[in-house]
């Protein structure tokens, strides 16, 4: 497999897609924050997650359309050719069912691929492959196949780019037994969750967002060491508070984040929960949250129906129906293919104003 996958970048020269796919770029200023911490891109966490993997373990390599010579789509990959070569950076062709495939035989062979997909919806060409042969393997063979492999890349809407190129897969993937579905907000989320996508030994779907790509965040000397890990399974505590739960992840973090600020100003003290995992998801620390304030709005950009806020709503009806003084809220994507225009875009994802307005009728302040 090692020897196929050197044969491709070798002989093939290195294969670019710039010329026959759009490349898009997010066009989000960074965010500015307290002066005197340090602050990090999304963009960089990545980039520098992927590099100090690389030159702690000999076996990780990244490979998918445009990561070598145009440094990713995103520049996500960024320098990684320079410094590895084209054995451990592959450009390869359009085709996603066969370097999905590519790099799911690797891992079957001990190696650790870093599979990056231009978006995830592209992923839906190697579907067969992430899920009958990446996820399924270990259990089909009575735990004698390990499969470490990463899926990585945008997911979600970006930025008027239609229907076919706007999906959240977070449910989609989240569903599936044998997979593990992380999805990161902040740079140290992109660092923590991608490096402990790369050592787990089991196949980690790692969902990103075009539009956090270039938002700058705090970060802490902890996350910044090449040791720095977080775990996978666990939801992160954004912000404290006593009356309503608000979960999320990915981009609609910051807007809860937005939601509560305005909640304060009404004193509405919302506690924000950055889930960072979708599968496994930390039912504990939700319901532990739920049980202390007893209200709960779940967010997310996807499709509503059997979307990851019905799966939380499910999990606190059965574990702590009885702490509710309110009923669950639920804000999801409206439930149509995403529309071009921008103004009925706009109106197809959450807002932070309606994140504001299920709190205030959770906690029956609504006008």
């Amino acid at each position: 497999m090692w020897g196929i996958l050197r044969r491709s970048a070798v002989d093939g020269g290195g294969f670019s897609a710039s010329s026959l796919r759009r490349t898009r770029f997010s066009l989000v200023s960074a965010r500015s924050y307290a002066a005197g911490s340090k602050e990090m891109t999304v963009r960089d966490a990545l980039n520098s997650a992927i590099d100090e993997e690389m030159s702690a373990d000999p076996k990780v390599f990244v490979m998918g359309e445009e990561v070598g010579q145009y440094q990713g789509a995103y520049k996500i990959t960024k320098g990684l050719l320079e410094k590895y070569g084209p054995e451990r950076v592959y450009d390869t062709p359009i085709t996603e069912a066969g370097f999905t495939g590519i790099g799911v035989g690797a891992a079957y062979a001990g190696l650790k691929p870093v599979v990056e997909f231009m978006t995830f919806n592209f992923s839906m060409q190697a579907i067969d492959h992430i899920i009958n042969s990446a996820a399924k393997s270990n259990y089909m063979s009575a735990g004698q196949i390990n499969v470490p492999i990463v899926f990585r890349g945008p997911n979600g809407a970006a930025a008027g780019v239609g229907a076919q190129h706007s999906q959240c897969y977070a449910a989609w993937y989240a569903s599936v037994p044998g997979l593990k579905v992380l999805a990161p907000y902040s740079a140290e989320d992109a660092r923590g969750l991608l490096k402990a996508a790369i050592r787990d030994p089991d196949p980690v779907v790692f969902l990103e967002n075009e539009l956090l790509y270039g938002e700058s965040f705090p970060i802490s000397e902890e996350a910044l060491d090449s040791s720095f890990c977080l775990p996978i399974g666990k939801a992160k505590i954004e912000r404290e508070g006593k009356d309503v739960t608000i979960t999320t992840f990915s981009k609609m973090v910051g807007f809860a984040l937005k939601a509560a600020e305005k909640l304060a100003e009404e004193g509405i003290s919302a506690e924000v929960i950055n889930l960072r995992s979708i599968r496994p998801l930390d039912r504990a620390t939700i319901n532990a949250s739920v049980r202390k304030t007893s209200r709960l709005v779940t967010v997310e950009e996807g499709f509503p129906q059997h979307g990851v806020c019905a799966e939380i709503c499910a999990s606190v009806v059965e574990e702590s129906f009885s702490y509710l003084d309110a009923p669950v809220e639920r804000i999801a994507g409206a439930d149509v293919p995403m529309p071009y225009a921008a103004n009925l875009e706009r109106l197809a994802l959450p807002q932070v104003e309606d994140i504001v307005r299920a709190a205030k009728r959770a906690c029956y302040r609504s006008k």
